[in-house]
């Protein structure tokens, strides 16, 4: 199952300082996830002067209680950098097909 997660930091001050102290760990924690394909995409959401304010990912999980069970543990949620987490169900776009391509 797809899903995307749409998380926003915290507004409590110092959150900025806590992303940047538990980004290491969030990256390669990633790096796992993509490598065993439960990352689809996903980026940095930025305001208007190109700082980091939230989080958006794209990713496969069996089901929604094993993706829940990830954001529990995921170091941004864990260390009170995301505030607000929307998580979304989706289908992907099947590119190869909509394209004519086999």
């Amino acid at each position: 199952m797809h899903f995307a997660i749409i998380a926003r930091d915290s507004k409590t001050p110092g959150t900025l300082e806590k992303r940047l102290a538990s980004r290491p760990e969030h990256m390669e924690g990633l790096k796992t996830m993509k490598a065993d394909g439960r990352v689809v995409d996903g980026g940095a959401m930025l305001d208007g002067d190109g700082n980091m304010v939230g989080s958006v990912m794209l990713l496969d999980f069996p089901d929604r209680a094993a993706l829940d069970a990830y954001v529990a543990t995921e170091p941004y949620k864990r260390d009170g950098v995301w505030g607000e987490v929307d998580i979304i169900e989706m289908r992907l776009v099947d590119w190869k097909k909509l394209m004519g391509q086999s």
